[in-house]
């Protein structure tokens, strides 16, 4: 625990997602995420900002956003909780965040360890926030800190009694667009290693070269935005190329999804026409 909180940007792309999923609180019906404790997270300034009007972070782009996280989000979830109830007892939060699964499901799952990975900088606050939010932190919830361009994140974990010789569920969300293509194939080679039953949940960027011409141009603005902020988009992927590395490396199960089947699965119908626009992400739930 820091003794003095870390400044935070309420621009970068952690504070994004906690803001798309707060506002999904806030704005959407019906809500299909259920996450009361986004807006704590924020902290007090910001949190009051987004309660006070949502509707600032509501315009077309920012609802397309909030879509991704949201949809990326139940995606997480519901690998996650399928994998505990076959019996896996380790969960990882790799590139966690101001994300809240453990918080809110730690209690609920005595005999499962949550481990939650990122920076130092992101852990100090997000515990910071924690405590000023009056929250409790889980007994079975531990933050390890690692960073995924310089360190080995398995022997951080293995620091924190993770068992490599043990099934394990990983959500990474939000990550590998910061990664160079080497490092994310580095951080799935290292899970593909890990016992039979581990399981990963991630997203990546689909290739440009693939989108139309329009799902390019608004890829390029985005990429300015991110790379404005300090997080530059490094890597990108053409959906077959992945999915037969993926295979390669040892995983035995893949399952790709694009917007489209996200849209489908959780956002089909609705009346707000709360969807996923454009194809520049999917999203694979890997199985060892």
């Amino acid at each position: 625990m820091t003794t003095q909180t870390p400044k935070a940007n309420p621009n970068d792309s952690a504070h994004r997602v906690a803001i798309a999923r707060a506002v999904h609180q806030l704005l959407d019906e019906p809500r299909v995420l259920d996450d009361p404790l986004s807006l704590s997270l924020l902290g007090s300034e910001l949190s009051k900002a987004v309660s006070t009007d949502p509707f600032a972070y509501n315009d077309s782009s920012a609802r397309s956003m909030r879509a991704g996280i949201v949809a990326r989000s139940l995606l997480s979830e519901n690998t996650l909780n399928a994998a505990v109830a076959r019996g896996v007892s380790q969960v990882v939060s790799l590139g966690a965040g101001l994300d809240t699964y453990a918080l809110r499901y730690g209690a609920s799952l005595p005999q499962v360890n949550l481990y939650e990975v990122d920076q130092p900088e992101m852990l100090n606050l997000k515990q910071d926030r924690v405590v000023q939010a009056g929250l409790t932190i889980p007994a079975r919830v531990q933050f390890v800190a690692a960073d995924l361009t310089r360190q080995n994140w398995l022997e951080a974990l293995a620091g924190s009694g993770f068992d490599c010789t043990q099934p394990v569920a990983i959500s990474w969300m939000g990550v590998s667009p910061y990664l160079t293509p080497e490092q994310v194939c580095n951080v799935l080679a290292s899970v593909a290693g890990l016992a039979p039953g581990a399981v990963i949940v991630f997203d990546y960027r689909v290739a440009t070269n693939l989108l139309n011409p329009i799902e390019q141009s608004i890829v390029a603005v985005s990429e300015q935005i991110f790379a404005a902020m300090g997080e530059p988009w490094l890597s990108q992927f053409h959906p077959e190329t992945l999915v037969e590395e993926l295979h390669g490396m040892g995983f035995a199960q893949i399952d790709n999804n694009d917007a489209a089947d996200l849209n489908q699965r959780y956002f089909h119908r609705r009346k707000d026409g709360l969807q996923i626009a454009g194809s520049g992400f999917n999203y694979i739930v890997a199985l060892r």
